[in-house]
């Protein structure tokens, strides 16, 4: 008997994605940011936490250690990557998964005619996870929906897919918010809660090239289950956030404005979000004649600066963000790299149901 093709991503509603996606009412695969409900990356971000905190003494890094070392992980990157690729393998080590690469597609089977649909299914009978970052929109959500067709099921994390999406670095970039925005108070000890209200007031600027910035996509999708956070975007026509990302905010009935000069903004913002020109993504060099210059963060900004303003990028920098700045205080973009490391262990922690030895490992020898 046939097997039933599988739909296109495009074929679905996203209530349908999610369930395909989705095991037990939490990500199995993760592919998309909407998958995360608030409850979800409140648990991410108090599992971060606690990883952090018991990787601090020996003790505590060899009992992480202990907990994934009978699974493996194969991180498929044939896109050119720095930071996910190392805070990826540097999550793995945490947990004691070992783990393979394949970074270059002619070192593969793929140069004698091999497709990649093949490739990953041949890879999903090595491995009990693949991490995959592609530059083809949709690729990584196709092949879940396949692999959830195999008898050997296995998850899939997104690790960056095409302009679209590229859900862990929207939750370590909330994980730097919730880090950002959580106050203690006197005395308080432990992990803090992630408060409802955490973002409420707080106004995020996202500025650059907000149309082909997957980052900025998936962190959008996140920041619309708190209520009462303010967004603006900032960017240049050609390069603003397209019209499925406003219908969602919307949806969420989220405040927001279109701003075209950043130095008009930035004494109001709690956090900016900054990207770099994705030219990449050029057809026939458009980028190049774009002027940059009020979309970019100087130096000569700092005194408008709130004292407890973030600054963020995903990396890496172009001129859009002035090195000047990077002993600031409000600098954060050095913390989204180290944290993206304790987000992802939490992550896959989470996948494989570790989680909840990890907390208790926490209570018993780290809760105050």
């Amino acid at each position: 008997m046939l097997e039933a093709p599988v739909a296109e991503p495009e074929q679905r509603t996203t209530s349908q994605r999610i369930a395909a996606l989705n095991r037990h009412d939490k990500p199995f695969h993760v592919v998309l940011a909407q998958q995360f409900d608030r409850d979800q990356i409140e648990h991410l971000c108090r599992l971060s936490e606690m990883i952090r905190a018991i990787c601090g003494d020996r003790q505590g890094a060899q009992f992480l250690t202990t907990l994934l070392s009978h699974r493996r992980a194969m991180l498929y990157f044939i896109q050119p990557s720095t930071r996910t690729f190392l805070s990826f393998t540097a999550a793995c080590q945490i947990l004691g998964m070992p783990y393979n690469e394949v970074r270059n597609p002619q070192t593969s089977s793929e140069v004698k005619g091999e497709t990649e649909e093949d490739t990953i299914q041949v890879l999903s009978n090595y491995f009990d996870l693949i991490i995959m970052r592609h530059p083809v929109e949709g690729f990584a959500e196709r092949m879940a929906l396949k692999l959830n067709q195999m008898r050997r099921a296995l998850p899939i994390i997104n690790g960056g897919s095409g302009k679209d999406q590229h859900p862990t670095q929207a939750l370590l970039d909330i994980y730097t918010l919730y880090r950002c925005f959580t106050t203690r108070q006197n005395g308080e000890r432990g992990v803090p809660r992630m408060r409802e209200d955490i973002f409420a007031g707080k106004t995020i600027a996202f500025v650059g090239d907000l149309k082909r910035g997957r980052t900025v996509r998936s962190l959008v999708y996140l920041l619309c289950r708190y209520p009462g956070v303010r967004m603006q975007f900032i960017a240049p026509p050609e390069l603003q956030i397209e019209s499925d990302i406003i219908e969602y905010v919307d949806r969420y009935d989220v405040e927001y404005e279109f701003v075209d000069d950043l130095r008009h903004a930035i004494g109001d913002c709690d956090a900016v979000y900054m990207t770099r020109l994705q030219d990449e993504w050029d057809k026939a060099g458009e980028s190049s004649r774009i002027d940059y210059g009020r979309y970019s963060l100087t130096e000569d900004m700092a005194p408008l600066f709130k004292p407890g303003l973030a600054i963020m990028h995903p990396l890496p920098r172009r001129h859009e963000l002035d090195s000047r700045l990077d002993n600031l205080p409000q600098a954060k973009y050095w913390d989204q790299v180290r944290n993206g490391m304790w987000m992802r262990s939490a992550l896959i922690a989470d996948i494989f149901n570790v989680d909840t030895a990890i907390m208790d490992h926490y209570h018993s020898y780290y809760a105050y």
